[in-house]
């Protein structure tokens, strides 16, 4: 994809060593689905810093208090996260941890429940909501609002899908492990505004032609994933597909003098 004259002047800065890259953060961002198979996404608002306008999933950075050893865990253990995504233990116990914090702050949908073997029926009532308030403004950690619930993270709910790292050219960069998961029964997503300022429920095929047609705006890690997705007529298939996690990490290349973002 070309890129804008300011962003591609900052690429040749970088390229040239005047510039160096700002780190990136370790994030987590989850794929939810339901049967269709249809994807949750977000349009975040127009004034976002990052990704203003783009049509997302539910995500974020993972904060430090994610990685507490309290939080009650069901399911592959943090060793075994970290083998799928190539990560430390207690990094891949921090990815998991926010991939489900963060889903219910953007979404209402909590991937947890009493045990194992159970999940959450219902997330919405008012004191769901001042909890979800309360994670987002970071004055709840994740750890005890489980404790506080009597309720485990559910590791198993997830499957590991991609890694992204945001292109050294960026001035916000982002370490972004992908997951998918299935909406659990009972539970239903909402509009829960925050970042976003529309929330849609789409078949991957549909958004990929809403995005052809410029009529909603993906970036490259969005448009990849749903590529990939649609090529799946059920959720099973989507859960059964192997996925063996390798790093892409989009670099700025100058064609013809212009300068282009390419992921190969």
């Amino acid at each position: 994809m070309p890129l804008p004259a300011e962003l591609a002047a900052r690429a040749r800065d970088v390229l040239a060593g005047r510039v160096q890259p700002v780190p990136a953060r370790d994030a987590a961002t989850v794929v939810l689905l339901r049967p269709g198979p249809e994807v949750y996404l977000l349009r975040r608002r127009s004034t976002m810093a990052f990704a203003a306008g783009a049509y997302v999933f539910p995500g974020g950075s993972v904060d430090v208090r994610d990685a507490d050893q309290a939080v009650a865990w069901a399911g592959p253990s943090p060793a075994e996260w970290g083998a799928a995504f190539h990560a430390d233990e207690r990094l891949a116990r921090g990815l998991v941890c926010a991939a489900v914090r963060e889903t219910f702050e953007e979404s209402g949908v909590l991937l947890a429940g009493p045990g194992p073997g159970s999940v959450v029926a219902d997330t919405t009532g008012d004191d769901w909501e001042a909890d979800r308030l309360a994670l987002i403004d970071r004055s709840l950690a994740f750890a005890d609002f489980l404790a506080r619930r009597g309720l485990v993270l559910r590791s198993d709910l997830l499957k590991p899908w991609a890694h992204w790292i945001t292109p050294e050219i960026e001035t916000r960069r982002f370490d972004t492990r992908f997951f998918v998961a299935v909406l659990p029964e009972g539970q239903r997503t909402r509009d829960v505004g925050g970042e976003a300022d529309r929330v849609v429920w789409q078949r991957p095929a549909e958004a990929l032609e809403l995005a052809r047609r410029g009529e909603i705006f993906l970036m490259p890690p969005t448009h990849r994933t749903l590529s990939e997705l649609s090529e799946h007529d059920s959720v099973g298939g989507v859960l059964a597909t192997p996925r063996d996690i390798v790093t892409i990490m989009p670099r700025a290349v100058e064609i013809e003098g212009e300068m282009r973002l390419v992921t190969a």
